[in-house]
C-alpha cells in the first residue's frame, strides 16, 4: 500500500513538473525607431520573435512592438527595462546615456569612422557597461549599429566646414559636442519630430543613419546626403536581470543563443545597410535593395581631403573632454584603459 502511494505521489509530483515547465512564457520586447527598418524586419521579428517561438516549441511567446508603436521616444528606454514594464528593449547607447554616462563611450562621435572598429570597441566595452548597468538591475545582452550616421542637409554643403553657422538635430551628447566644435549649433529633436523640422526650416541638417533616414522619409525634406560615417549608433538589447536570472536555465541559455545570433546579424546589415542606404538615396536603383529608392535623389557628397583627421583632432580637443565631464574621471580612465588601444587617439 505504501509503495502504491510512493508511486502515485511521484507520478503527481512528475506531472505537476511537467506541467511547470510547459507553461508559456510570455516575454514583453520593444526594440527599432521604426517599425520598416531592416533592423526590425529582418533580424528582430524572424529572429528575436519568430526565432524564440520556434525553438522552444512555442513555449516562448515573445511579444514584440517598435517605439512608435508603444509611444517610446528613446531616453526612457533603460527605466522601462529596470522597472520590468518591459523585460527586454533595444536602442542606441547615446540615446539612454543620460542614465549610465559610460555607455556614451561606446561609439563618440568622430572616433569609428570604421564599422570593424566600432565592433571592436563594442566588444571590449560590453563587460564595462554590464559593471554599471547590473547596479540598476539591468543586463546588456548583445550590441548592434545602425547604418552609418551621416548628416542630411536642406542646404548645399561640400565639406564639415560648411556646417559652420548651421542648426543641426544631433543624436546624442558627443555629437551635440562635435557639431559644436566645427562651428554649427546642436539641436535636440525627437527622432519622430526631425522630418518636419527639416520640412519647415527649423534644423538645416541632422543626423543619422544612412538607411535610417531613408526609413523616416528623410530624403523627402533634405537635399544634400554628406556619406562621412560620424558614428553607427552603436546599440544594445537590455533585459530586466531579475527576470532574467529567474528564467528556466534552458530558456535563458536559448536566449542567449538568439542574442549571439541577432548580434552577428545586426552588424552584418550595418556594413549592407550604410551602402544601400547611400544607393537609395542618392538614386542608384542598381544598388538600392533593402530601402526605398527615392523619387528625388539626393546630391552624393563623397569627403575630400582627410576629413577622417579632422574628426579625430576634434574628438581629442572637445568630444572626449565633454564625455569625461559628463561622465567624470572614471570615464578617463576606462578610455585610457580600454578604448585608446582600438582607436589609437590619445589623450590630449
Amino acid at each position: 500500500m505504501k509503495t502504491r502511494l510512493q508511486t502515485m505521489g511521484w507520478a503527481l509530483a512528475l506531472l505537476a513538473t511537467s506541467a511547470v515547465h510547459a507553461q508559456k512564457i510570455s516575454v514583453q520586447a520593444i526594440t527599432q525607431v521604426s517599425p520598416n527598418l531592416p533592423q526590425y524586419t529582418k533580424v528582430d521579428q524572424p529572429l528575436l520573435r519568430d526565432g524564440m517561438a520556434s525553438a522552444t516549441g512555442g513555449r516562448v511567446e515573445v511579444t514584440l512592438a517598435s517605439w512608435p508603436e508603444r509611444n517610446v521616444s528613446g531616453p526612457e528606454v533603460l527605466r522601462l527595462v529596470r522597472s520590468g514594464q518591459v523585460d527586454i528593449a533595444a536602442g542606441p547607447l547615446t540615446t539612454v546615456s543620460g542614465d549610465v554616462p559610460v555607455l556614451d563611450g561606446v561609439d563618440l562621435a568622430g572616433m569609428n569612422t570604421d564599422i570593424r572598429q566600432a565592433r571592436k570597441v563594442a566588444d571590449a566595452m560590453v563587460p564595462v557597461a554590464n559593471r554599471e548597468l547590473e547596479r540598476l538591475g539591468i543586463k546588456l545582452v548583445a550590441t548592434y549599429p545602425f547604418s552609418g550616421q551621416m548628416l542630411f542637409c536642406r542646404k548645399p554643403i561640400t565639406t564639415l566646414s560648411d556646417i559652420k553657422g548651421l542648426k543641426v538635430r544631433t543624436n546624442g551628447p558627443s555629437s551635440a559636442d562635435l557639431i559644436k566644435a566645427l562651428g554649427g549649433q546642436p539641436v535636440s529633436i525627437a527622432f519622430g519630430e526631425v522630418y518636419t523640422a527639416l520640412e519647415r526650416g527649423t534644423v538645416d541638417c541632422g543626423i543619422t543613419g544612412a538607411g535610417s533616414g531613408n526609413g523616416v522619409k528623410w530624403p523627402e525634406v533634405s537635399s544634400h546626403l554628406y556619406t562621412l560615417s560620424l558614428s553607427w549608433s552603436t546599440s544594445g538589447y537590455f533585459v530586466n536581470l531579475a527576470w532574467w536570472n529567474k528564467l528556466d536555465p534552458a530558456i535563458r541559455a536559448q536566449f542567449e543563443k538568439t542574442f549571439a545570433a541577432i548580434q552577428e546579424a545586426q552588424w552584418k546589415l550595418g556594413v549592407e545597410a550604410t551602402e544601400d542606404g547611400i544607393a537609395c538615396n542618392v538614386g542608384r536603383a542598381a544598388d538600392c535593395k533593402l530601402h526605398a529608392l527615392v523619387k528625388r535623389p539626393m546630391v552624393e557628397v563623397k569627403p575630400q581631403g582627410n576629413m577622417v583627421a579632422t574628426l579625430q583632432k576634434e574628438l581629442a580637443e572637445d568630444v572626449l573632454p565633454g564625455w569625461f565631464k559628463r561622465c567624470g574621471d572614471r570615464c578617463a580612465a576606462v578610455y585610457k584603459e580600454v578604448i585608446e588601444p582600438i582607436s589609437g587617439i590619445k589623450l590630449r
